[in-house]
């Protein structure tokens, strides 16, 4: 599951929708039904901390994803808004943008 840059980011990604569903769901009892804060001090912490995961995980694999500048800034962006690692890592998926890229040999006679 952990095996590849483009998995783990993945992974990372989709835990940050989930955490920020979890943050949503405990701000609307909170602000909306009225019910207490509990799910935003559960779900607070816990999306903060994945939060700084995603972005430490977008820097790391952006070499060996060979994600130029835009790609990279694009990673770091879809962290702010709800569910927008999700929509970042299909797109990602789909222009093969979390397939390693191949180092260049260069062999010497």
């Amino acid at each position: 599951m952990f095996s590849s840059p483009g998995s783990r980011f993945r992974f990372v990604a989709m835990a940050e929708a989930v955490s920020w569903a979890g943050l949503l769901v405990g701000m609307l009892f909170k602000h909306v039904i009225g019910s207490g804060d509990v799910g935003v001090k559960i779900f607070g912490p816990i999306h903060g901390v994945v939060f700084v995961c995603y972005v430490l995980v977008a820097l790391l694999v952006r070499e060996p994803l060979g994600w130029d500048g835009r790609t990279t800034r694009l990673a770091l962006l879809a962290s702010i808004p709800p569910f927008g690692s999700v929509f970042f890592e299909r797109w990602a998926a789909r222009t093969g943008r979390l397939e390693v890229v191949a180092e260049a040999r260069v062999t010497q006679d």
